[in-house]
């Protein structure tokens, strides 16, 4: 691990398993749709839909591309700010990409057994959702657990197992459309989904205003890059307030908001006629050169 300082950070190196990993999601999406879709979608509901094939695509594209050479060897060996990186771009691009690209009927399958269901079901509410993976992600940046899970590959894989997990679960509240599941309002998701962008400002504070390096794992690899491990540590925490914080989680916000407004014009297009003032103010103009009826008396 502490190669000579001449070593150079883009040297090449083959990941087999993540090729495994990202082939086997494929492969199980793909039978699913072809072998089950057709007996467990509803009647009428289309198998899978474009869109659904594309997010999930990118979503394994994602997943590909933040666990394999260049991201992975650079993250685990040289620079935290690309450690950061990557784990932003597994809990909060690849997970919901994942998550959009699953019809519900396969949602329904993957929660089948009874244990599963129940779990996920308490789960994937959102307040036990958002304090679990706040949580993980508090715990995954803590000092001892980087260093530890730099120094051991099945310890460093099981973090990224349960920092992926928490994140689906954190997600599966705002994407969810299965009626039998917790589901959100759009004000509600745009409320959590805000939560989830302010809890990151703690830990990526400490990142960036810290006076010495925390993970003494990066203060003691060689350095390629030019840049120092204070530096590298400072990027990270701006990686996690801006790239994260901001720009990520504040898109889908922004994406959310567009989402609602437009179906509230379509709702007021499509639904009954709204009685205003100014309808009433011109019913009683009218109604005043109108004689009152005579009053009938029932005999």
């Amino acid at each position: 691990m502490l190669a000579h300082a001449g070593v150079s950070g883009w040297e090449w190196h083959a990941h087999p398993d993540v090729w495994a990993l990202v082939a086997v999601l494929a492969g199980g999406y793909g039978l699913a749709i072809a072998r089950l879709g057709p007996r467990r979608a509803a009647r009428g509901e289309p198998v899978v839909t474009r869109r659904q094939v594309t997010l999930f695509g990118l979503g394994l594209v994602a997943l590909w591309l933040h666990s394999d050479w260049p991201v992975h060897d650079i993250g685990e060996h040289y620079l935290f700010s690309v450690h950061m990186f990557q784990h932003i771009g597994l809990t909060l691009i690849a997970a919901p990409l994942l998550l959009l690209g699953l019809p519900g009927w396969f949602v329904r399958f993957l929660l089948r057994p009874r244990l599963v269901h129940a779990a996920f079901g308490r789960l994937a509410r959102p307040l036990p959702a958002a304090v679990l993976f706040n949580t993980v992600t508090v715990l995954s940046h803590w000092p001892v657990v980087v260093n530890g899970s730099l120094r051991h590959h099945g310890v460093h894989f099981a973090v990224h197992v349960v920092l992926f997990s928490s994140a689906l679960i954190m997600w599966f509240p705002v994407l969810n459309r299965l009626p039998e599941l917790p589901t959100m309002t759009y004000p509600s998701r745009m409320l959590y989904v805000f939560l989830q962008s302010v809890i990151p400002t703690v830990p990526a504070s400490f990142l960036t205003f810290g006076d010495g390096v925390l993970y003494r794992f990066y203060a003691e690899v060689p350095r390629p890059f030019a840049i120092s491990a204070i530096e590298d540590q400072q990027v990270a925490g701006a990686l996690m307030k801006v790239y994260a914080g901001s720009l990520l989680l504040w898109g889908v916000i922004v994406s959310m908001f567009f989402r609602w407004y437009a179906r509230e014009e379509r709702g007021k297009r499509s639904g009954p006629d709204v009685l205003t003032w100014e309808d009433v103010d011109a019913e009683l103009r009218r109604t005043e050169h109108v004689a009152p009826a005579e009053p009938r008396i029932s005999p």
